[in-house]
C-alpha cells in the first residue's frame, strides 16, 4: 500500500493550494480517508476526512469554511482544496486511509491504517 501526498509548497497567507494523495495497492473505495496535519513542535492532529463514497465531509473546526476534502475514487485519489491560508497552517500534512465498512470519520490518527509521507504547507505572512 501506497499513499503518495503532493501539492504542498510555500504560500503567501491568504493564496490557496490543492493537496493531492494517490492512493495504491489497496482499494480504495472501501476506505475512509482523512487529512492530517502537524506543525513544529506540536502534535499531529485531524483537519478533515471523508466517507468512503465522498457522501459527507468532517473537519476541525480551525478550518471550517477554508479547506474542502473530495475523492474520486475513479483515480485512487483524495484532495484537500486549502483557501484563505494562514499563518498557523504551516505545517506538514498527511493523508491516511481507513478500512471502515460504517464510514466512520475517526478524528485519532491512531485509528488510520495507511499513511502518506507527508507535503510540506508553508504560509508566509
Amino acid at each position: 500500500v501506497q499513499l503518495q501526498a503532493s501539492g504542498g509548497g510555500l504560500v503567501q497567507a491568504g493564496g490557496s493550494l490543492r493537496l493531492s494523495c494517490a492512493a495504491s495497492g489497496l482499494t480504495f473505495r472501501s476506505y475512509v480517508m482523512g487529512w492530517f496535519r502537524q506543525a513544529p513542535g506540536e502534535e499531529r492532529e485531524f483537519v478533515a476526512g471523508i466517507w468512503r463514497s465522498g457522501g459527507s465531509t468532517y473537519y476541525a473546526d480551525s478550518v471550517k469554511g477554508r479547506f474542502t476534502i473530495s475523492r474520486d475514487n475513479a483515480k485512487n485519489t483524495v484532495y484537500l482544496q486549502i483557501n484563505s491560508l494562514k499563518s498557523e497552517d504551516t505545517a506538514v500534512y498527511y493523508c491516511a486511509a481507513r478500512w471502515d465498512d460504517r464510514d466512520y470519520v475517526s478524528r485519532a490518527g491512531n485509528d488510520y491504517f495507511y499513511w502518506g509521507q507527508g507535503t510540506q504547507v508553508t504560509v508566509s505572512s
